[in-house]
């Protein structure tokens, strides 16, 4: 039988804590889980969830499997990745993501580019970017405001 292969991207994050990092994206991004593979030391080798309706993988981190070096956010002192969510009723989902524990790293602001828009850090050092579109914008006024911010 052949199998459907489906063509995505999809983030695979690298965390201390996967089944802490799964309770969190729970609550602050009503993630559903698919499943979990645990290794016998009690880290977990791979966890998937739908968030937003795309699938994110992760894992523990598992230096021996990196050439002895912790690949987490805060073992690499941040990310340089942002993860974003295209989002509806943006204030009351970018407010549960703080109160599930999130850190605001850019409060909601109406974004020159139409978006109402912010950033926040998970627990775990990820970063993950909330918007909710609110206007059409012309490239013309998004390069105009370009121009006002220098």
């Amino acid at each position: 039988m052949a199998i459907d292969v489906q063509p995505a991207v999809s983030p695979h994050l690298i965390v201390n804590d996967a089944a802490a990092a799964i309770d969190f994206y729970v609550k602050a991004f009503d993630a559903q889980e698919y499943g979990r593979v645990p290794h016998p030391d009690g880290r977990l080798v791979h966890a998937a969830l739908n968030i937003n309706g795309a699938t994110v993988m992760l894992n523990d981190d598992f230096p021996e499997m990196t050439e002895g070096k912790s690949t987490t956010p805060t073992a690499l002192g941040g990310s340089p990745v942002t993860i974003h969510l295209t989002v509806t009723d943006v204030d009351t989902k970018f407010q549960k993501a703080v109160d599930a524990g999130a850190t605001v790293v850019h409060p909601l602001e109406d974004a020159f580019w139409g978006d109402r828009y912010g950033v926040v850090r998970d627990p775990f050092g990820h970063l993950w970017s909330m918007g909710q579109p609110t206007r059409e914008v012309s490239m013309e006024e998004i390069e105009e405001a370009m121009k006002q911010s220098q």
